[in-house]
């Protein structure tokens, strides 16, 4: 079920709310999911700008899109290319905070192409601009539309979309070398089933520590693996605190380069350990095991095998082509 506003905002107003389940018939509404499965608010916000690849009376379309952390409501915005600037990317989203209860604390933007205007038009709203790539159900929800859509409009040209182009903020090249005090004493490949994330599985938000579980992919397969990479250390609190300020992206293996790399906030690398034959071979079977989930894995930090995590973090590589 999903709540939506018929009312279209013009320049002075709020949207209000209605009910409707057609996706891609929704602009300058909010939508609010509703039922059994709709999750609370969060004060966590993402937000994109950008151009996508469909061409309207000769020039690219461009959207503003709005969702929350938990997907409990989603905002679509069609802009003519002559208001896209910074001014209008502000009262969108001022109008968008006036017609919700649960206002943000923090809004995250991944699109470095952007960086300028998006954070000019979230300088004057009371709210804490975050470049980050920790934007998962965002980028889900993008995906989604590129497959779903976007080429269902008129005027669509698959030809435009930037498939090729990692969808990150900057170009990650050299690690950095992660602080003597904060490096574990080992490093394990794992695998989970999926449905232990599943409700009812024996992973929540409840028993994850100080970590975070991203959105699942859609249609998850219950009997499907997801890898991960649990961490031992017996500074495992020290790692997990320090892990939960920096905005953990996701953990990565140069099988070229035999190293094990975490990703964090917007443009950063950390080199977490280096690989021997049999760790290579491991870490081969871990990045398999993402590129099969759509980039779904887990970092875990912990003590020993015995105690629970410290912080638990379900992570999702970014799509290309978003």
């Amino acid at each position: 079920m999903i709540e939506r506003s018929l009312t279209r905002s013009s320049l002075s107003s709020t949207p209000s709310t209605a009910t409707t389940t057609q996706e891609g018939s929704e602009d300058g509404i909010v939508i609010k999911a509703t039922g059994k499965n709709a999750k609370s608010p969060s004060t966590d916000w993402e937000l994109d700008c950008y151009s996508r690849p469909v061409v309207v009376d000769g020039k690219k379309l461009w959207e503003i899109l709005l969702i929350d952390s938990t997907e409990s409501f989603r905002y679509v915005k069609t802009l003519p290319s002559n208001q896209v600037n910074s001014k209008e990317l502000r009262r969108v989203i001022e109008s968008v905070i006036d017609s919700v209860e649960t206002k943000p604390d923090t809004i995250r933007f991944f699109r470095g192409a952007m960086f300028n205007m998006i954070n000019i038009a979230l300088s004057d709203v009371s709210v804490v601009a975050k470049p980050s790539r920790c934007t998962f159900a965002l980028s889900s929800w993008l995906e989604q539309r590129h497959a779903i859509v976007y080429p269902a409009m008129e005027g669509y040209r698959g030809s435009m979309r930037e498939k090729g182009q990692r969808a990150t903020f900057l170009d990650i090249r050299v690690p950095r070398k992660l602080p003597d005090a904060l490096r574990g004493e080992k490093y394990a490949f794992v695998g989970l089933p999926a449905f232990e994330f599943l409700d009812g599985g024996s992973i929540s938000s409840e028993n994850i520590g100080m970590g975070k579980l991203c959105t699942l992919p859609r249609n998850l397969p219950a009997d499907a693996f997801i890898q991960g990479v649990v961490i031992l250390t017996q500074r495992a609190k020290a790692l997990a605190t320090w892990l939960s300020g920096v905005e953990i992206v996701g953990m990565s293996c140069n099988l070229r380069k035999r190293t094990v790399v975490m990703e964090t906030d917007i443009d950063t690398e950390y080199l977490m350990a280096k690989l021997n034959d049999v760790q290579r071979k491991e870490a081969n079977i871990f990045e398999e095991g993402k590129a099969g989930m759509a980039g779904l894995h887990f970092i875990s930090v912990q003590e020993n095998e015995d105690e629970d995590p410290e912080g638990f973090w379900l992570l999702r590589d970014l799509p290309s082509g978003i």
